[in-house]
């Protein structure tokens, strides 16, 4: 049979075969080659100068135990382990269980993109435009998993990576391996990560030394860094001030220089980390902080204007006081109100601004009050985007301060039902110890004792106040001529 096969082909046939033959082996060789020597130069340009070496902490010789971990956390890397992906606990949930402290949050990193995520996890969604993350939802608990970040190429993908002239990053969606990711992360405290399947935690860039020292240190040139993301800056102020850390010279020396960057920072963005610097339990040092390292500025420009060399104006003050008053409140478990804190930092730039338009328009004050509100939660909108349903309490809170002097007969009880009464009243306590105003004080005091006494004590506390003169209201006639005045000025 293969007599007969062999010799119904020519010999030219045969020759052609075999050459074809040859030829794809020859071929495909050379693509193996070629690819192997793009890798090479695509990892050497990836790869940073300096060698990444690995401390590896066993099982026993680290504090982290599994009942401190979430059972949520766990869920999701043993899900993510039997599906043949690495993941690893990472950032601050390992730096606060090595410290001893109970993690606000936990995050995963593994190797599977975002898309590979949200297919295991039917509770999964994706999130995030600059850096795509993958949130999975447990209930009120969210554990956010992020992919291996990699180094940037210069002929990537725009749509993968995108920076500005200066620097800041504005899309990070390049993928790489876990040494890429622990030189992608920011701070070296933040770079240790614990696998969930060996029990191990790993350090690639002197984290648990720093931690031990207690050092904020970035991982790479700072100034690039900074560049990369300007928000860092707030991040090692409210990590320094959390942890009671001191930030590095090389890493601390930046800052003030690179201060203005924050105005290129989105005012969302801006308003969440203000959130976490002032409401997070450690408002009073972080406002310090701010203040040393010239952030504050960038972020309340028009409370800053008020400061003084002496540091004793009402302005700083009062927000000295506010800020200890919530540390003290958190500390205790008890709720605090971001409306309360917007509402008390921006009430002298509010009173300012009304005696100005007063005496520009000679408009009554309630109007001039009124048109004050506007332009206030307007100019600081430009830096800080704070929500409409926040700015509306604010408004409240405001309000009600020209109405409690304003207590015959119904108004007093009328003014404790409103829903912001409270918070209005604690702006009046406060506004009382930071002027030392008798007025102020008197008024403060009557309304503390009013609160707890009996309705016969309440009834008699009325009966001692003075019969409220009537004012009639001017139309609002003179309100409308004076805001089409200013839009007109304004053109």
């Amino acid at each position: 049979m293969f007599n007969f096969f062999y010799s119904s082909l020519s010999r030219c046939t045969i020759f052609t075969r075999v050459a074809n033959f040859c030829r794809k082996i020859l071929i495909c060789k050379s693509k193996v080659v070629i690819e192997d020597k793009i890798a090479s130069q695509a990892t050497a340009r990836r790869l940073p100068e300096e060698k990444c070496l690995m401390t590896v902490v066993p099982r026993g010789k680290h504090n982290i135990a599994r009942r401190d971990i979430s059972d949520n956390a766990w869920k999701v890397l043993h899900r993510l382990n039997r599906s043949g992906y690495e993941a690893y606990l990472v950032g601050g949930g390992v730096r606060d269980l090595l410290l001893g402290k109970k993690p606000q949050d936990f995050d995963i990193t593994t190797n599977a993109t975002p898309e590979q995520v949200r297919k295991l996890f039917n509770n999964c969604r994706l999130v995030g435009r600059r850096f795509r993350l993958a949130h999975i939802i447990f209930g009120h608990e969210i554990i956010e998993v992020a992919t291996f970040r990699g180094h940037h190429d210069e002929n990537g993908d725009e749509h993968s990576s995108q920076q500005t002239e200066n620097g800041m990053l504005l899309r990070d969606n390049i993928f790489g391996s876990i040494e890429e990711d622990a030189q992608r992360r920011d701070f070296t405290i933040n770079s240790l990560y614990y696998g969930g399947s060996d029990f191990v935690l790993r350090d690639y860039s002197d984290g648990l030394r720093d931690l031990k020292k207690g050092v904020i240190r970035l991982i790479g040139d700072p100034e690039v860094r900074y560049r990369e993301d300007p928000v860092r800056m707030l991040r090692a102020v409210r990590f320094a001030a959390k942890l009671d850390m001191t930030i590095s010279p090389e890493t601390a020396e930046p800052i003030p220089r690179m201060a203005p960057l924050l105005s290129g920072i989105p005012s969302a963005r801006l308003f969440e980390e203000t959130l976490k610097l002032l409401q997070g339990g450690c408002g009073y040092k972080s406002y310090l902080k701010l203040c040393e390292y010239q952030l504050f500025q960038p972020l309340f420009p028009l409370v800053s204007r008020y400061f003084t060399q002496q540091h004793d104006s009402l302005m700083e003050r009062i927000l000295i006081q506010l800020l200890k008053n919530t540390d003290y409140r958190l500390h205790h478990d008890q709720r605090v109100n971001p409306a309360f804190l917007f509402a008390t930092m921006l009430w002298y730039p509010l009173v300012e601004c009304t005696q100005k338009l007063k005496q520009e328009s000679g408009l009554p004050y309630c109007d001039a009050f009124s048109l004050a509100i506007d332009n206030v939660l307007e100019e600081v909108s430009r830096s800080l985007a704070i929500p409409k349903r926040i700015t509306m309490m604010v408004q409240d809170i405001w309000l009600l301060q020209l109405r409690f002097s304003l207590r015959q007969g119904k108004r007093a009880y009328q003014l404790m039902e409103h829903p912001k009464f409270r918070a209005a009243y604690d702006l009046l306590v406060l506004r009382a110890e930071t002027e030392k105003s008798h007025k102020l004080q008197s008024l403060s005091q009557w309304w503390s004792e009013f609160q707890e006494g009996l309705p016969e004590q309440q009834q008699l506390m009325l009966g001692t106040l003075a019969v409220a003169p009537y004012h009639f209201r001017r139309s609002t006639n003179q309100r409308h001529r004076y805001r089409k005045e200013m839009v007109a000025k304004s053109l």
